[in-house]
Formats: structure tokens, sequence, C-alpha cells
């Protein structure tokens, strides 16, 4: 693939948004390869704390490089501290990166050259998804990251540290991060659909984020799982129109349910899910939990050592 090159006079300010919460190790590694990128035009990182106190040494200020510390002021939680730097910054185009990630040093200047040279309101690209010593690359095509793509299969290559998007988009027909839904479980992916809905991507079809699965805050918060499916399942009419979308989530919530150990409505969940999409394996994954098979812990083991989620 030829990468486009951005010319001179495309180095626009670029705003970094890092929500964060207890996590001062990971935070700075994260910090330290958004200052590290290789592009050349301004890039302004804004870390907000959710919930814990500010940590203001990690403030700095260097030539196109400042490092800004703030507190997330709107709703606690992942959402509300995302929007919290939306709105405390400037920049004409707005990146995400989650504390426990990594960018590589041409991510920056990759999306930018791909934004220029495109209609699309929002770039992607690829991931490599790091987990017990593993590293599995995972990057999306143009096809992938459509919306009835994005509903059937969630795509996990369209990442949150892989975003970066106008910010005329995010103040208007994207829009903020919806600080609804419950425990922010899955706000990455309702503001992707929304993403989708308004225009596309420009996709990097390059690997430029190191994820580190396994440090995620909400893997294994069944609960809050469940509640937020249900949310997404009243907001999004999409998931409604396609039964291999619908049973996607079925399945999953019914993974959910059989995780916390609820046997009866789990099975009850799992035959809704086949009466949906009989081809639906989470359905079946999901059986073999309830009746104590397997457990929850081993099936998402074996998965994120695939690179791949449940």
């Amino acid at each position: 693939m030829t990468e486009a090159v951005a010319t001179p006079q495309s180095f626009p300010e670029v705003d970094v948004v890092i929500a964060t919460r207890n996590r001062p190790e990971l935070l700075r590694q994260a910090v330290g390869a958004v200052l590290a990128q290789d592009y050349p035009g301004p890039i302004h990182c804004l870390v907000v704390f959710d919930q814990s106190e500010p940590d203001r040494a990690l403030e700095q200020r260097g030539i196109n490089r400042t490092v800004r510390v703030t507190s997330n002021r709107r709703t606690p939680g992942l959402a509300g501290a995302r929007n919290s730097g939306i709105v405390a910054s400037a920049s004409p185009y707005v990146a995400f990166c989650d504390d426990d990630d990594v960018w590589l040093p041409s991510k920056v200047r990759s999306q930018v050259a791909a934004l220029h040279g495109s209609a699309a309101l929002t770039s992607v690209s690829g991931i490599i998804v790091e987990y017990e010593g593993r590293a599995v690359p995972r990057v999306p095509r143009a096809e992938d990251v459509t919306l009835a793509r994005l509903v059937r299969n969630r795509v996990m290559e369209a990442h949150p540290s892989s975003v970066l998007v106008r910010r005329s988009a995010l103040e208007g027909v994207i829009g903020l991060v919806d600080e609804h839904i419950p425990g922010s479980y899955g706000e990455d992916f309702d503001w992707i659909l929304r993403a989708a809905q308004a225009g596309g991507f420009a996709v990097v079809e390059e690997p430029l984020v190191k994820v580190r699965w396994g440090t995620s805050m909400f893997s294994q918060n069944w609960q809050t799982i469940i509640d937020s499916i249900d949310y997404s399942l009243d907001k999004h009419t999409v998931f409604h129109q396609d039964p291999l979308a619908l049973g996607r989530l079925y399945g999953r919530r019914a993974f959910a349910l059989a995780a916390l150990g609820r046997r009866r409505e789990g099975l009850r969940a799992c035959w809704r899910t086949i009466r949906t999409s009989p081809k639906e394996k989470r359905a079946y994954l999901a059986a073999v939990v309830s009746l104590n098979l397997v457990s929850a812990q081993r099936l998402m083991d074996a998965a994120h050592k695939r690179g791949h989620g449940i």
C-alpha cells in the first residue's frame, strides 16, 4: 500500500484526549507515546482524571508538544471524562487514546494524511492486540467498517485508541460521547456507530496502536455489560434490522448472564439467541457456561489469546 504524504500546510494542530483512573504507570507510557509521534505539527495531550486525584507532574510544554491535566467535570465515568477533554480543547482534529494503550510513532501523521485526502469525518487504523505475551495484529479494511459490518461483527479493529476525528463532526453531526450509557460500557462502539452513519471512515490499513487486553476495567463487569446491551438495543434500531446483528448482542447478553451464574436466565437467553440467529456461536458458549461445563474465564482467556473477545 502506498502511504499518503501530508504536505507542509497540512499539519494542523491535534488534540489527544486520554481519560484515566488510577493507572499511573500505564498512563505515563501512553502519554510518552503521544509525545513521541513523528508528526511535524503541534500535538496537545489532555489527560482527564476521572474520580481520581490529578497528577500535575505530568504537565509540560515543549516545541509542538504540550501536556495538560484536568479533571472530569461531567458525568463520572469514561464517557464524561472523554467529553471533558473534548470541550476543554480547541484543535481542528481530536484523537482518543485509552490510558493502557500505546501509539506507534507514525499514527497521527498517517491519519492526518488520510483525512487530508478524504471527505471522511473520521479515521481509524489497525491495532496490535497484546495479551499474556502474545501480539496479534488486527487491521481493518474500508469494507470492514461500514455500518452494516459494524453492527453485525463489532469490528474490534475500529478501536477508540485508533480514532482521529474532525472537531467539526464532534461538535455537529456525530456529536459527543453518550454519557447516559450504563457504566460507560461500550460508549466507544456507540460513538463509532454514529460516526459510520455520519460519513464513514478514512481507514489506514496499518496496525498503529498497541492495545493491551486484560487490563480493561469493564471486561468482566457482567451486570454493567447486560445493562449496556439493553440500552443499545433500545437506542439503535439498526440492530433490529439484521438477525445476525441482533443475535450477536443477544449472545453476548446470554454469556454475561451465564458468567454471573444466573443459570436459568442464561439458558433462556441462549434459546432466544438461537431462535434469532441459529449460527451465533456465543449462544452455545453461554450454554456450556450455564451448564457449568467450562468457566467463562477460561473461554475469555482462549478468545483473548487469539486477539478476539466474546
